[in-house]
């Protein structure tokens, strides 16, 4: 079981990496681990703060509807307003980490294909967990909004175990993984995807 000290620790190198990528802006995503899974509580990183200078201490502990959990070391933080789905994503999808960025690939392939982004034939794939060659990848599509339950119902509907993302429209992407490291291999490797998929149809 992860502490929450070692899952802080983690949220906060894995922060500084996006923002130094330029997909956690400003104050912007969010990410999360699973600390328990029943009952569910996840540790999120803190709203309002600057991802590229989180410490360990700043991450806040939710339960299964993201709604911060009493008694813990930081009650004055108050969790992202996603953390609902954060919860959402680990419930259904049984995943320890959920990544949430804000990287333009992601929101311009939804911008372009709404309905989902179709991946196929492509050598990255097999860093996302499916195969390289005669294996159709639909990435599911949702609108945004700001009700976290309404996005959850979205993303349990087109939920599919061998998909572990999820784009949402002009806001960002989704990705999980057993923990922090396979999220964000999965990420690195949907965001070179997508940005392929997009400049192809540019060049075309």
């Amino acid at each position: 079981m992860t502490t929450l000290a070692e899952a802080g620790a983690a949220l906060a190198a894995e922060s500084a990496r996006y923002a130094g990528l330029g997909w956690m802006r400003g104050t912007s995503g969010n990410l999360s681990v699973v600390l328990d899974a029943d009952p569910l509580r996840l540790a999120v990183t803190a709203s309002g703060l600057d991802k590229a200078e989180l410490t360990a201490a700043d991450v806040v502990v939710v339960d299964r509807t993201g709604t911060a959990v009493p008694d813990q070391p930081r009650p004055d933080r108050a969790p992202s307003a996603e953390a609902g789905l954060h919860a959402r994503i680990a419930e259904v999808s049984g995943a320890g980490a959920v990544v949430h960025v804000h990287a333009l690939s992601p929101v311009l392939a939804a911008e372009y294909w709404p309905d989902g982004v179709e991946l196929r034939d492509l050598e990255m794939l097999k860093g996302f967990g499916r195969a390289a060659h005669d294996d159709l990848v639909t990435v599911p599509v949702v609108p945004n909004g700001q009700d976290m339950r309404v996005l959850g119902d979205a993303f349990e509907a087109g939920y599919r175990a061998d998909t572990p993302a999820l784009l949402v429209a002009r806001h960002g992407v989704y990705v999980w993984g057993a923990d922090l490291t396979q999220a964000r291999h999965r990420l690195e490797c949907l965001e070179w995807l997508l940005r392929f998929t997009i400049e192809r149809t540019r060049t075309r």
